[in-house]
Order: structure tokens, then sequence, then C-alpha cells
């Protein structure tokens, strides 16, 4: 069987930093050194040696929206998985809004056909929910899937879930672990008519906040946190964006012991709406990013792990489309290419160590999600890894995107940090830039 030994690495994992090698056998991770690896081992055995970098784990990214089907002109599988390795992440849940919607075991099973023809990285599939589809919700085995979405607010559409009576069905019925995308609907359409008769169609983006509001987030999310209690359902609410909301959660227990759990979202943890007067419409995002008060609440609840996880919320849409005006223009960005970047930058400000960035983007989801031998660096597990330079720099430009929609909220930014290469199932499939085109569909769903 294949042998591959990384060596001579600062390996990240579980709360500490040391120098170490890693040998890898076929998929898994056969044991890791640390220091040098001994002598003894196979002559056939290809040594890649990672002085000077760091090595982690792969990111699992809990929230990515990858447009396929029906949105081809935005992402597909393919190019969004591929932006992802080349970014460090090695396993990426797809949401369910698509066209058609993944809520029927129809539909969903096409998406796993089609990962598993071409994707670059391991995967996972939400089953979406709507009003009137409980019957499909009992039908989805649990360990087919990563979770079930509801959208308690109106990001997408007929995916909406407003009528009480099904989200009780939903919370007390199913075993699945639900993710609920939280503002109020009822409170959006109010603060929209204000806004709507205050200034036509020019809106301006600093009215984002105000429109899909604090008050909007939290009055869903406390609702969706009272259901899961009510019924004992596990409940993960992601991309928290106000301080407020980060009041529902709590620290005093294991995350493996939580039934609410919380994710943070890149761009909530990194962009205010000071910026929306540069930004413009291209961070628009539902929920929508909010003051710096909120920011630094998000960073503290992150921090003091009453919030559990980093993931992304990749969600591109067109410059076409983000060029139209308040109203018009989709909510949504790309970012899953730059979000290992993001936070090696936070790191290098002082905002959060390494080992903790490691655990919110790997361990934790791989605990949340009951992910069976990923996330972390350890001798039988898979051998999903991610090799970076600390010391190099990168500028974020329109001919290093792998995005299909062809921008980045981070255009103009240097990181200060650079992907060298991206191992998934032990296979290096990116490198410095390339991609080992070879291995497009032999990554695998996750087994929970």
């Amino acid at each position: 069987m294949k042998q591959t030994l990384i060596t001579n690495a600062t390996i990240v994992n579980e709360g500490k930093s040391f120098v170490g090698s890693v040998l890898i056998e076929g998929q898994l991770i056969k044991e890791v050194f640390t220091g040098s690896a001994p002598s003894g081992l196979s002559e056939n055995i290809k040594v890649i040696d990672a002085t000077g970098l760091t090595l982690m784990p792969g990111i699992i990214d809990d929230q990515v929206h990858f447009r396929e089907p029906g949105m081809l002109h935005k992402e597909e599988i393919y190019t969004g998985a591929k932006a992802g390795v080349a970014g460090g992440t090695t396993t990426f849940m797809e949401m369910p809004n698509t066209n058609p919607q993944t809520t029927t075991q129809e539909e969903l099973q096409k998406k796993f056909d089609r990962a598993a023809d071409v994707s670059l990285a391991n995967y996972s599939f939400f089953f979406g929910a709507t009003n009137d589809n409980l019957d499909q919700v009992l039908a989805t085995d649990e360990k087919n899937v990563c979770g079930l979405k509801i959208f308690m607010g109106s990001s997408t559409g007929n995916m909406l879930v407003d009528n009480t009576e099904a989200l009780e069905k939903i919370f007390a019925s199913t075993k699945l672990l639900i993710a609920t995308h939280c503002e109020d609907e009822a409170t959006i359409r109010k603060n929209s008519a204000l806004y709507k008769e205050r200034f036509g169609d020019h809106v301006p983006m600093s009215a984002h906040p105000l429109i899909r509001s604090v008050e909007a987030c939290y009055l869903s999310s406390s609702m969706a946190a009272a259901l899961a209690k009510k019924h004992d359902t596990r409940l993960h609410i992601l991309h928290i964006s106000s301080a407020r909301e980060t009041e529902l959660f709590r620290n005093d227990i294991p995350l493996k012991d939580k039934r609410l759990t919380a994710e943070a979202c890149i761009h909530h943890l990194w962009f205010t709406d000071a910026d929306y007067d540069q930004k413009g419409t291209y961070i628009k995002w539902n929920p929508a990013v909010k003051t710096a008060a909120d920011r630094e609440g998000i960073w503290k609840a992150l921090l003091d792990d009453r919030i559990d996880i980093i993931a992304t919320d990749h969600a591109p849409h067109t410059i076409e489309e983000k060029s139209k005006n308040y109203w018009s223009a989709p909510s949504g960005g790309p970012l899953i290419q730059h979000s290992l970047q993001a936070m090696i930058d936070f790191v290098k400000q002082g905002r959060i160590t390494i080992e903790r960035a490691v655990e919110k983007l790997s361990h934790a989801p791989a605990i949340c999600f009951q992910i069976h031998k990923r996330g972390f660096i350890r001798a039988g597990y898979f051998a999903d890894l991610v090799l970076v330079d600390l010391n190099a720099h990168q500028t974020v430009e329109k001919s290093n995107l792998l995005y299909k929609c062809g921008w980045s909220p981070f255009e103009g930014h240097t990181f200060k940090s650079v992907i060298d290469s991206t191992f998934v199932n032990g296979n290096r499939v990116y490198y410095r830039g390339v991609f080992d085109e070879k291995l497009r569909g032999n990554a695998i769903t996750f087994e929970r």
C-alpha cells in the first residue's frame, strides 16, 4: 500500500503545536511522530520535507452553497470543492436551496451521485425542510445526511418554513440534527416596508442590518432554541450575526454533550457595517453584517466557547447580479478559498491562537456533526491535511480566484500566509497552485 511521510512540519493539533512527522498509508494516518520519523521505514516511501511549514487537519466547512443543480452560472460542486481544496478545506456540507431544491429523496441522491463523480473534497448534504414535506423528512436516514436545514427567514423564497404547526411537528419528530437560518420574517417585512416608503428603489446598503435587524435575528433564534429545548431536538444555529444572540448559548459543558450549538462565519468576524460604503452589495449577506459591537460580541462568544464552529456560508452570485440595486442584488458571497488564510490573519493580529483556530475550523465540526475519523491528526484517522506557509504572503486578485463567479470580497487584500498543499484521504490533491485532476471524483461522503 502506498505510503507518504510528511516530515519536519510544525503540527497543530488538539491544542498543541510541535515539530513532528506524519506517516500516511493509503487513505489513513498510520502514525504521528514527535520530531523526525524513525529510521527503518520502507525505501519506497514518498517523503515530503515540510521544514518551515505548518501542518493542520483539513478544514470541515459545515455551510456552503455550491448552486448545483439549477444555478451553474454561479458555481457547481466541482468548482466550489476545487476552490475549497485550494484554501485547505477537505470536507464540506452543502445546502438544499438549489433548483430543484433538495427536499425529496430523489434530489438528495442526485447530489450524492454528482459529488461522487466530480468532487475533489469529501462531502455531505443537508436535506431541506418545507412547510409540507414532513413525510420526506421522516424518510431521511440520519446516517446519510449531515442534517436537516430549516430556513426560518426569507433568504430562499419558498423554502421558508413559517408555519408554526409545521415547525412543531418537525422539531418533535425528527432524529436529524436541525440546522437553522434564523431571521423573523414578519420583522423583516415590516422594516422593508418602512425603508421602501422612505427610499423607494434607492435604499442605501447601510440600511441592510437595520432591515434585517438584530431583533429579527434574536426573535427567530430564540424561538428555534425554545422549540429545541421543548422537544429535546439537536439544534445547530448557523451564522450568528449579533451579540444579543450569543446569550442563547452555553459553555459550561463539553461540545459533545451540547444539544444546542452555534456557528460563526468568516464575514461576520471580518466586516462591520462601516464597510458597506466601500464594499456595497459585495458584503450583502443574510443575516446581515452588523455593527462593530456585534462583531466583538461574536468574537467573545467564539473564544469563550458559546459559539462552537467557524464556517464560510460560501454563497456565490455573479458580478452582474451583485451590481443591481439594494432590493434586487442577491445576498451571499464567495469565501471558501480564503477562510483559513483569513483566520491565520486573525492569528497574526493576536485575535486567536492558531491552536484555537484549528479547533474551531476542524476539531469542533467533526465533534458537532459526529463525523467518523476526521477533523484530527490521529493514527487511524483519514489523512485530510493541509500544509501552510505562515511566512509567505498572497494578494487576492481576480487572476488567482477559482470561484466560478469570478470575484471575492477580499480582492486587494494581502493575506499573511499561503496554502502549500492539501491532502484528501491521503492524496495530495493540491500543491502550490496545481491540482491533481486524476483525483477528481475520488473524494467520499463522510461517515457518522
